[in-house]
């Protein structure tokens, strides 16, 4: 029976030899900076004319729900192809595929400033959202593979928080610059923006060293997928992801439109200033290892729904003030949930987890395009306590979702000791 000193022992040797990255580590900080800056531009372009809408529907003559397909073609496309991508990044390499994302997707992002009419514009918006699915997953699995598992959930935070102040500066931008030029001006900016991002994410972006090549074998792929499908906990990651996007892409495709309107009557720019509480989400999720520590994945989940819901109720009053405590806890407890349940997906799949991550992500952004719409169609209906009773009937789908979970675990315990004892 080896001591406790033995074990203390190997256990040193076997984290002296994992080469994989960790805080303080080599090439760490640079990792993490080039992943935060693709994080910082997927999302500028993602979401680029989300702050613009008001403006284009305006001077196209749209409907809130026929503008927002600008925002749901783009997160729609991602998700369709988000699983062939990650395919792809099995075969070519994560560090090659999310420079060709972020290439291509800024390579249209300079075109899209000059679309002719409104079909134009959500067509190439289709394309962008199509080119950027090679990121998320791809960044994911590079994460898996070259950080130690200590690390894992930090690391995501801080990839997530690029994603947060992504869309924050995005909508910064086009909102001022749209106030200055027009909407117009406002793509523009961010589509410079986002070319200054995916050049410094391949300067400081460090070669991948745990990863293997695979082959591009579709039943396998096939096979890989329905595992994952097939597992109760993914299964339910991917419904809070989903959930938890859908609240977020209702509530920021449609608060332009409110507070356009009286009693805001707010002017373009200060509406893309309101998108600074995104800073929230930058810390929240970068904390979200902390949160998860202390509270367990349960837990923090259900502090993050709790904030989201305190978020919405608090929304419906007719104070800019509370709008704005409302749009901070809606922001906090969305990015808690899902650097929360997005690292507990890397964690829980043992293998194809580029896969496993797509699965996530394509839930993910169809949550976002289902959110974006159904909020426009919701605010059209209901005004924007439509949008609210929107949010919290997806938040009740999380808290009954993740109740779901605690059930089945401790039913699994129980087993688990009934099968000891005998």
């Amino acid at each position: 029976m080896p001591s406790a000193s033995t074990k203390a022992a190997a256990t040193s040797t076997a984290a002296a030899l994992d080469t994989r990255l960790s805080p303080g580590a080599p090439g760490y900080r640079r990792m993490s900076f080039a992943l935060f800056a693709a994080g910082l531009a997927a999302f500028a372009l993602l979401y680029s004319t989300q702050a613009l809408l008001p403006a284009i529907s305006a001077e196209f003559g749209a409907t809130a729900s026929a503008a927002s397909w600008t925002v749901s073609a783009a997160t729609g496309a991602l998700a369709l192809l988000v699983l062939p991508m990650s395919a792809l990044s099995e075969r070519f390499g994560r560090r090659t595929l999310m420079t060709a994302s972020l290439a291509v997707a800024t390579a249209v992002g300079l075109l899209v400033p000059f679309a002719p009419n409104l079909e134009w514009l959500v067509a190439l918006r289709a394309v962008q959202g199509a080119a950027l699915a090679g990121l998320p997953a791809s960044a994911m699995a590079f994460l898996a593979e070259e950080v130690r598992p200590k690390a894992l959930i930090a690391a995501i935070g801080l990839f997530v928080a690029g994603n947060s102040l992504g869309g924050m500066s995005g909508r910064i931008v086009t909102g001022w610059a749209a106030q200055l030029g027009g909407w117009r001006a406002g793509l523009l900016a961010v589509g410079l923006m986002a070319v200054v991002c995916a050049v410094v994410f391949r300067l400081l972006i460090p070669k991948a060293r745990h990863f293997t090549p695979g082959s591009l074998n579709p039943k396998a792929l096939a096979a890989t997928v329905r595992t994952h499908l097939a597992d109760p906990l993914l299964m339910r990651l991917y419904a809070i992801g989903a959930l938890f996007m859908t609240v977020f892409g209702a509530v920021y495709t449609v608060i332009g439109y409110r507070l356009v309107e009286a009693p805001f009557s707010l002017p373009q720019g200060v509406i893309g200033s309101i998108f600074l509480v995104y800073l929230v989400g930058t810390v929240s999720s970068a904390a979200a290892g902390k949160l998860v520590g202390r509270l367990g994945r349960r837990g923090a989940l259900y502090l993050a729904v709790s904030t989201t819901a305190a978020g919405l109720l608090l929304s419906l009053a007719d104070s800019l003030a509370a709008v704005l405590l409302g749009l901070v806890l809606i922001t906090a407890g969305f990015f808690a949930g899902h650097a929360v349940a997005s690292s507990a997906v890397s964690r829980t799949a043992k293998t194809g987890r580029a896969q496993a991550s797509a699965l996530y992500q394509s839930a993910y952004y169809l949550g976002s395009s289902a959110g974006g719409t159904l909020g426009a169609v919701a605010f059209h209906s209901g005004g924007w306590a439509g949008t609210v009773l929107l949010g919290l009937i997806a938040v009740l789908g999380v808290v009954s979702i993740t109740l779901y979970g605690t059930h089945s675990a401790r039913l699994e315990a129980r087993r688990f000791q009934v099968r000891t004892a005998h």
